[in-house]
């Protein structure tokens, strides 16, 4: 009787483990990809952080993976942007370069990898078939694995990981922005590019630690190395 109400026990950890873990499945549409370029230290970025806050309800409802990358190059103006990280600078590098754009600046807004002006219609564009699937889920807290399966089994194909986090704000002593008080969404605390790979593959991603009670969500983008359009991408926000 004890052995017996022992495996049931087991059985039952092991089926509220299970239950416990958060996943996502990545949608048949592309979802679009936005992210933008921003910093504390430009005085041209707050309405643009403003707008992409106001994507939060999309974001939500899975019909968009949107990111904000603060980047350093404005730190040395009188006000240091924490929030900047130097990967996110050469993130940007890498997708002018892709571009043939002369330069990079903020507030920067790209759509599925290519720069785009029109921040109105950045949603409002057709559907188009995914090109890859994406499971994603966080088996244990800070610990994320993404399945992902190409349409196309011959296709290559490249990825990054970030982890954003919502709810922050600074109130700034200095520099263009001096006595504003910014609030920000979307902020990427992590960014962890993932080198060209070709066919199904399994990802993992470490994150850092949660800045404070800030609610985060880990991001995942699967895009063609060759011309840095999106396959797919998916977000995952849990609890806890």
């Amino acid at each position: 009787m004890f052995k017996a109400a022992a495996a049931l026990l087991a059985t039952c950890a092991v089926m509220q483990a299970a239950a416990a873990t958060c996943e996502a499945v990545s949608r048949p549409q592309l979802t679009p990809v936005i992210e933008l370029y921003t910093s504390e230290g430009c005085s041209s970025c707050p309405p643009a952080d403003r707008w992409l806050s106001g994507l939060k309800s999309a974001a939500a409802q899975g019909r968009v993976v949107a990111q904000a990358f603060h980047v350093g190059y404005w730190d040395s103006m009188g006000w240091v942007d924490r929030f900047a990280l130097a990967a996110n600078t050469a993130r940007q590098k890498e997708i002018a370069a892709a571009n043939h754009e002369s330069g990079i600046y903020t507030p920067q807004l790209v759509r599925n990898g290519q720069d785009w002006r029109d921040y109105g219609s950045a949603l409002a564009v057709r559907t188009e078939p995914a090109r890859a699937a994406i499971r994603l889920a966080e088996p244990e807290p800070g610990r994320f694995e993404a399945t992902v399966t190409p349409a196309d089994p011959a296709q290559s194909w490249a990825a990054y990981w970030t982890v954003t986090e919502h709810g922050h704000a600074s109130k700034v002593k200095a520099g263009e922005n001096a006595g504003e008080f910014l609030q920000h969404d979307f902020v990427v605390r992590q960014y962890v590019p993932v080198p060209a790979q070709r066919g199904p593959q399994t990802l993992q991603l470490r994150a850092v630690p949660r800045d404070g009670q800030a609610p985060r969500q880990a991001n995942l983008v699967v895009f063609d190395p060759k011309t840095m359009k999106p396959l797919q991408a998916l977000s995952l926000a849990c609890a806890g």
